[in-house]
């Protein structure tokens, strides 16, 4: 069952990126080591990477950035869309994401002789940031790209989705922003964990996509739970299959 659902129109009216940015670290250290875990693999490269519903993060492109060649960011408020844009530029007020950057340097064996290299890299590689919303046929509204290598989806769903079946209904509509073959890479958190994220009726599988891998970590600091009391995180890495391919993961 999902918790007391906030519609986007109260996201776009009241969510404080900077509010958000210094308030929830303990999640972002998990969500770095899952991203850096995954695309270290070597299993995840390409040319092309769309992240969406990015909000106003950069931890889930930080070591993608050493794998792909271009990056688009996306997000549905204007407000993330802005503090994405002011740290892209480097302008006043920007938030700090210089201990973030510092331990992925560390993460990836310090290969930088500075941070600032690093996060050079990053801004090089996202061309674009774009509005998006999952609940359209074409999540970046107007805007046509080309199919990506690699989709990825943060905190996305969860957030965006009031019941099953628009949680059901989103994965399709972002399959066809990826090529045939190409990974999704999504991490959502639960409350608590199901099954049926990833059994052969999931979103996932039947949105034309073949679990390759999961991973599920519960939350160890309850710390927070009176802000937000989801349980742990679940990790999936996803291939998108040929049409008329059977739907079931390995």
């Amino acid at each position: 069952t999902m918790t007391v659902f906030m519609g986007g129109d109260v996201y776009m009216a009241e969510f404080n990126p900077m509010v958000y940015l210094q308030h929830f670290r303990v999640e972002e250290e998990v969500m770095i080591i899952l991203n850096h875990s995954l695309t270290q693999s070597g299993a995840v490269k390409g040319c092309t990477l769309i992240d969406i519903c990015s909000g106003p993060t950069i931890y889930q492109l930080l070591s993608a950035c050493e794998f792909f060649k271009e990056i688009t960011a996306s997000e549905y408020t204007d407000q993330n869309c802005q503090e994405m844009l002011k740290w892209l530029k480097n302008e006043a007020g920007a938030f700090d994401w210089t201990p973030v950057v510092q331990h992925v340097c560390q993460l990836e064996g310090d290969r930088y002789r500075t941070w600032a290299e690093k996060e050079g890299k990053i801004q090089r590689a996202i061309k674009c940031i774009l509005k998006c919303d999952v609940h359209k046929s074409n999540a970046l509204d107007s805007v046509v790209l080309p199919p990506a290598d690699c989709l990825v989806t943060s905190l996305c769903f969860e957030a965006a989705c009031k019941d099953q079946s628009s949680y059901r209904a989103a994965p399709r509509d972002i399959s066809s922003l990826q090529k045939p073959g190409g990974t999704w890479r999504k991490v959502e958190i639960w409350a608590p964990v199901s099954t049926w994220l990833v059994h052969k009726s999931s979103p996932v599988c039947a949105a034309g996509f073949t679990i390759e891998k999961v991973e599920v970590l519960s939350r160890a600091d309850v710390a927070m739970h009176d802000i937000n009391d989801f349980s742990g995180m679940y990790f999936i890495v996803a291939l998108s299959r040929p049409r008329g391919s059977p739907s079931w993961h390995k």
